[in-house]
């Protein structure tokens, strides 16, 4: 095992610059030239018109990126279009429009975005050339309903889903089904128009697949009307909580009468491609490679690990225990993957789901001595508040100790953000302008 470095930093920083490091390998301005580069080789860059499209927290610095590679390499192209993405999440354009929205309720500004979307891609001629810029957070920011849903149908809907815990894999099959460009149709309509399609993609979701990233406005879909109805019926969301036009449109879907998302088969001889640029592997690839180079034995423990904040916070502690048990050196447990929280009625909570692991995980691991641990989502917000997420190590727990803090308290009232305020342990970083979903670090020494 590697032996640590006599100037050692602190834990915090260990901590901090580990997340700076699963971060920075998903910065846009560094992987977009990549792939335009390999995408793009001299020679073949569009000829006709560019048009530029996108959403996610991360697609404004795509943006930026793109712009400026295009005027160092591209100077003839006619390059335009317009990017949605979450307010305070803007990047400086000067061709590409960006739209700041609504996340993760959809508004009216996200709606208006995507009809501007919409029309854009439907002035497109044979021969023009689609980029689309997808990061995760898109499915809100793309909110265009099909005919006969309204925006505060589609708000009502995203608000229940959120509130019942379930995973934003099930939330996105609803969604794909309410939408008029989501679930693949924005490269259905540009197909019709004879354009090439070349999309980027920044996942933010387990598995990497482009179906699920920003529910996949221009990939294949996998789900149906019959998938997105036992959603609704499996967190028993009715039609008290759920707009009547909600399961009106579904169920003239499941009987034929509306058109199905994207499927392979619409797929056959079209310019269309998806290139998955950013993952969340990577990142913890990332900042496995740094803690290694302090002593610290990296385990990647997987970027797909879901399930209720609370229990996976209890889970690895456990997973902790086991560690520091066989291990005869420093350990660094890394992990991503999106947890998910479910908030009863009557509370309203404070904080977010790598704010309440963390919670979890400090209270069922007083027993592990010399334990560090943050949690943090890689797009610089964690839930309700403005944080990324937070941190602890033994003096914090002193401190949490000397004040009384009950952690059971506040992880009954979902109030994580409130407990990590208090000891001065949140992380803040802001808007990060990229997004590989959720960054997890366990630190144990003997």
């Amino acid at each position: 095992m590697t032996q640590p470095h006599p100037s050692t930093p602190n834990t915090e920083t260990i901590l901090k610059n580990a997340f700076s490091a699963a971060v920075s390998v998903a910065d846009p301005q560094i992987i977009i030239p990549q792939y335009l580069e390999k995408i793009f080789p001299v020679g073949s860059e569009p000829q006709k018109k560019c048009l530029v499209i996108g959403a996610g927290k991360a697609s404004a610095s795509m943006a930026t990126a793109l712009e400026t590679y295009a005027k160092l390499h591209w100077p003839q192209v006619k390059l335009e279009g317009t990017v949605l993405t979450r307010y305070g999440h803007h990047s400086p354009t000067t061709k590409i429009k960006i739209v700041e929205a609504g996340h993760p309720v959809p508004d009216q500004a996200g709606m208006d975005g995507a009809r501007e979307i919409y029309s854009l891609v439907n002035q497109l001629q044979t021969g023009d050339v689609m980029i689309a810029l997808i990061s995760g957070g898109g499915s809100s920011l793309l909110t265009l309903p099909v005919d006969g849903i309204t925006i505060e149908d589609m708000r009502k809907t995203t608000e229940a889903l959120l509130r019942s815990g379930a995973p934003i894999e099930e939330m996105n099959v609803v969604r794909k089904h309410l939408s008029a460009i989501l679930g693949g149709n924005l490269a259905r309509l540009a197909i019709a128009r004879g354009a090439r399609v070349e999309a980027f993609l920044i996942s933010d979701v387990t598995g990497d697949s482009p179906a699920d990233i920003a529910s996949g406005p221009c990939a294949a879909d996998y789900s149906t009307y019959l998938d997105a109805l036992k959603i609704l019926e499996k967190y028993r969301l009715n039609k008290e909580v759920i707009p009547a036009s909600v399961f009106a449109h579904l169920e003239q879907g499941l009987a034929g009468e509306k058109p199905e998302t994207l499927k392979d088969v619409d797929l056959v001889n079209a310019q269309v491609a998806n290139h998955v640029i950013a993952t969340a592997y990577k990142s913890l690839e990332a900042a496995a490679d740094y803690v290694r180079t302090l002593g610290y034995e990296p385990v990647i423990l997987g970027d797909t690990i879901t399930g209720e904040a609370q229990e996976v916070g209890r889970s690895q502690a456990q997973i902790a225990r086991e560690y520091q048990a066989k291990s005869s050196g420093p350990i660094a447990l890394i992990s991503g993957g999106e947890c998910t929280v479910t908030i009863p009625n009557g509370i309203k909570g404070r904080g977010g789901r790598c704010s309440e692991y963390l919670l979890a995980l400090f209270a069922a691991s007083a027993d592990i001595p010399n334990m560090a641990a943050l949690a943090a989502d890689t797009d610089g917000i964690d839930g309700s508040e403005r944080n990324a997420g937070a941190w602890f190590d033994q003096d914090i727990r002193i401190a949490a100790n000397g004040r009384k803090l009950e952690s059971d308290t506040f992880l009954s009232a979902h109030d994580c953000y409130g407990f990590f305020a208090e000891l001065g342990a949140l992380v803040e970083t802001g808007p990060t302008l990229t997004n590989v979903n959720d960054f997890r670090i366990i630190l144990l020494k003997k």
